[in-house]
């Protein structure tokens, strides 16, 4: 990095700057003087993800770029909030800066050391005890509706099971994973919409339960089946066009043949990596 280059700190006050100037009433942008906590939470949660998919992906050079975007959503939330005078950038900064102090006392105390399993413990004990202080007192209390449903269906789980309720291994949870399944297949006869998003919907609970009794993410699981079902299709697509047929007008046959030899030269090659 340059010697010259500007410091953490004049950036973050340009980007304060600059958001002072979008948000002014007289000569800043009318979209972005028009938006609201609510119109921009989209925008926080996507820039979120895209965070996410540049780390997957190991593009750091992206990684950097959003980075930024999502910086700029807190900069945002931070100057509508100073607007109607709740709160500004500083008192963001601040609240983690504490929060990280006071959930550190092994590094920023007098706390004895710990491994990365006790810290694990005291964080969450840490969030439990700062819970109760502002009165949200339920074992479910805190866990936010904005989750998105399986990383949800797995922390309210893994509240649950700090009380004690939970399944006592892996077997008793496929075994309820089979009784959800059939519990389905009867409902499938009447084809009424709520009781098959309720089934659906429990099979899914159920799911997201069996990834954290083995230790697993739920929506990284599924981001991995995604990227390997998107992979394996886009490698069968080219198998048929390099036979001059069109997708589309290909029977489903033809398709599952291909599949396969995706698939099996995929797992062959895994095998000789």
């Amino acid at each position: 990095m340059s010697d010259t280059a500007p410091t953490a700190e004049a950036e973050l006050r340009r980007l304060l700057e600059i958001m002072v100037a979008l948000r002014d009433p007289a000569n800043g942008c009318p979209w972005d003087k028009e938006q609201t906590f609510d119109s921009i939470a989209p925008y926080t949660i996507e820039e979120a993800y895209e965070v996410a998919d540049a780390i997957a992906q190991r593009d750091f050079e992206a990684l950097a770029d959003e980075l930024g975007d999502l910086l700029f959503q807190v900069v945002y939330h931070a100057r509508m909030a100073e607007e109607e005078r709740r709160f500004d950038f500083a008192a963001v900064a601040r609240c983690i800066n504490n929060k990280m102090i006071r959930r550190h006392p092994h590094v920023f105390g007098d706390a004895a050391s710990r491994d990365s399993a006790e810290q694990t413990r005291a964080w969450e004990e840490g969030k439990s005890q700062e819970r109760a202080a502002r009165q949200q007192t339920g074992a479910l209390a805190g866990v936010p509706v904005g989750l998105p449903a399986l990383t949800r269906a797995m922390k309210l789980t893994r509240r649950a099971a700090r009380v004690g309720f939970d399944w006592p291994d892996v077997e008793q949870v496929l075994d309820k994973l089979d009784e959800e399944i059939q519990e389905l297949r009867a409902e499938l006869s009447d084809r009424n919409p709520e009781r098959l998003k309720d089934e659906v919907g429990d099979l899914l609970f159920v799911l997201a339960n069996l990834a954290r009794k083995l230790d697993l993410e739920p929506e990284t699981c599924l981001r991995h089946a995604n990227d390997k079902f998107s992979r394996r299709f886009n490698a069968m697509e080219s198998d048929i066009q390099a036979s001059g047929a069109r997708l589309s007008e290909t029977a489903l046959e033809t398709m599952e043949a291909a599949w396969q030899r995706v698939k099996t030269a995929e797992k062959s090659s895994e095998n000789n990596g």
